[in-house]
């Protein structure tokens, strides 16, 4: 069996606001997991979905770069190893030039983006190393999403750790503002409540299902019950059915209606998002020191 830490406990708290004896014992049954130990405690207490597994850990930073027309942009996600580094001058100059390489230098796949010519000469790769001999860290190109807009393209950055690329028509230039800036914080898993894949889904169905089940009720009253939950979480992770960030009283879908507005696809790009980092446990490490000594 996993052993179940201190720090362990108070992150999955941290994700769910629940006690501290329900968490360890969710991740004592879970082995450890924090993934199971999440969905145990969703099911028996109705705690709300938890992104505690894709939890920013690695540092870096994202950058945007849209042309002028705004037909075309891209979304880059370069990382390093401190928040020190992340924060340099250097740094941040290479990251904008991977944006602007995306976007204009027609690579697919980080292969090709790291053999792209920046506006000085120099490939994308040669940069980086560079960068990385200059520094002393290990920086790599994450992720770049290169976008050809059906409408035109709006953007958000939150700091440098959160980025939103929204292609839209309709409304104006402050609208395509307000919906980039609204999925950087409401984190819309898609546009419309059709395109969530079926597996999150059936997920969060058989957790309902086994919430529901619980409460004694009659088989058709726990199905309505699970279908309730379901329209509901579609509405959640879908960016049409959110309540607008800057007015909650009316969705997202409610305010491109009401500026006859679109919204084609979105990209969000969070820092480290899905990264795991090396967690050092000092004390532990100088516990083992002495009791080898």
């Amino acid at each position: 069996m996993a052993a179940i830490t201190a720090g362990m406990v108070k992150e999955l708290r941290e994700a769910t606001g629940l006690g501290m004896m329900e968490c360890k014992k969710a991740l004592a049954e879970a082995d450890g997991d924090m993934k199971k130990a999440v969905e145990l405690l969703r099911i028996r207490s109705g705690a709300k979905a938890s992104h505690v597994a894709g939890r920013i850990a690695a540092e870096g930073a994202v950058s945007v770069f849209i042309a002028a027309d705004g037909k075309m942009g891209a979304l880059v996600e370069v990382n390093c190893e401190t928040d020190f580094v992340a924060k340099d001058l250097n740094f941040v100059a290479f990251v904008k030039t991977v944006a602007r390489a995306a976007a204009t230098s027609g690579a697919t796949g980080i292969a090709a983006l790291s053999q792209a010519v920046g506006p000085d000469g120099q490939t994308v790769e040669a940069v980086r190393q560079g960068l990385v001999m200059k520094l002393g860290e290990n920086i790599s190109v994450r992720r770049a999403v290169r976008v050809a807009a059906k409408g035109r393209l709006a953007h958000y950055l939150h700091g440098n750790r959160i980025g939103v690329l929204v292609d839209y028509e309709g409304g104006d230039e402050q609208l395509g503002r307000d919906l980039a800036m609204h999925i950087a914080a409401s984190k819309p898993m898609c546009v419309a409540g059709e395109q969530v894949p079926p597996d999150s889904i059936a997920k969060e169905r058989a957790i309902y299902t086994a919430q529901a089940q619980e409460s004694g009720k009659p088989a058709n009253i726990v199905a309505r019950m699970v279908e309730g939950r379901i329209a509901k979480y579609l509405a959640e992770v879908a960016l049409l059915g959110q309540p607008f960030v800057k007015n909650p009283d009316e969705t997202v879908e409610k305010l491109l209606q009401a500026q006859r507005a679109k919204v084609h696809a979105f990209h969000l790009v969070i820092v480290g998002e899905g990264l795991e980092k090396k967690k050092d446990d000092f004390v532990a490490e100088v516990m083992a020191q002495a009791g080898g000594a």
